[in-house]
């Protein structure tokens, strides 16, 4: 039931609208990919910490991916959790704003880590020899805060635009987290700039981001095709494609659930909330294991970690 009597400091959020009777059973894996996304991510950043062969460009880049998948997964999950185990659907309109920041701003961070990452990859692979003085300390961290500073100066203007805008009651968010175009659509006023401004971001990013990432890996089996031996190519393919479908679950469902929530009204809402939930809860699982455990020089400085 939506309640009629909220004040518009608090909202209330419906989980996934028209599954609400399968909320128990939809919680297991959400919370099996958010143990999977503490772990493996927690369990990466302490071996890369602990050894310093590990000090690397590309662990390095590793290490601020987890962080971001550990902060942007557990923004939404415990709420989500509650939301599913308690019926806790309550939530200020503060910290619905915060949660709303903390999703996109990371969002948009790791799209462009992911991209730093196919660089990295590019030039260990196509460049070794000049590996470590093209991505030499000062220049892993001035990728680091550029990936940063781009999300704060796209995701600010979002927040600050919702905040000034009145909202209607029932104050009932159809999704499961704050999601910025489902809580526009509790907004009085006008919101098309706000629509336009969170589609516009949005588009740019993923098609942008993701195009660069193309390239990369187009450059990089480009050069691992020009491999005499089959063995020396077998790497390289597999890593290179389970990283592209990895990113792929982060990019389509991201933007598909975007796109759905503004021109496709017809479709069941729990499509669109589910497309939502699978970016920003798959990859967090799957990135340590895609890029951590599969990649030797990880599970060597575990085993070390281990021993010691």
């Amino acid at each position: 039931s939506r309640p009629t009597n909220t004040s518009l400091s608090e909202l209330h959020l419906t989980g996934i609208p028209g599954l609400q009777h399968l909320h128990h059973w939809i919680s297991i894996p959400f919370c099996i990919m958010y143990l999977l996304t503490l772990a493996g991510n927690s369990t990466l950043l302490c071996v890369i910490k602990a050894d310093p062969s590990l000090h690397l460009p590309m662990f390095l880049f590793l290490s601020m991916l987890a962080v971001i998948d550990l902060v942007m997964s557990t923004s939404i999950t415990p709420k989500m959790l509650s939301i599913f185990w308690l019926h806790s659907t309550a939530i200020s309109l503060d910290a619905c704003l915060t949660q709303m920041y903390f999703v996109h701003a990371f969002s948009v961070m790791e799209s462009g880590l992911l991209v730093a990452m196919a660089f990295d990859r590019y030039v260990a692979i196509c460049n070794p020899l000049r590996y470590l003085s093209i991505l030499t300390s000062p220049v892993v961290a001035a990728i680091g805060l550029a990936t940063l500073l781009r999300a704060v100066v796209f995701m600010t203007p979002l927040t600050f635009q919702i905040r000034r805008l009145p909202l209607c009651s029932p104050a009932v968010v159809d999704h499961s987290y704050c999601e910025h175009m489902a809580v526009l659509k509790l907004a009085c006023g006008d919101a098309a700039f706000s629509n336009t401004y969170s589609l516009s971001v949005s588009t740019y990013v993923g098609s942008f981001d993701s195009l660069l990432i193309v390239l990369s890996y187009v450059l990089i089996l480009r050069a691992v095709l020009s491999l005499s031996c089959p063995q020396a190519r077998k790497k390289p393919f597999s890593t290179c494609g389970s990283s592209l479908c990895v990113m792929a679950l982060f990019y389509i469902p991201g933007l598909l659930s975007m796109y759905m929530e503004t021109y496709h009204q017809e479709l069941p809402p729990h499509v669109r909330v589910l497309l939502a939930n699978i970016y920003l809860l798959i990859p967090p699982a799957f990135n340590p294991l895609i890029y951590g455990i599969r990649t030797k020089q990880i599970r060597d400085g575990a085993r070390r970690a281990i021993s010691r």
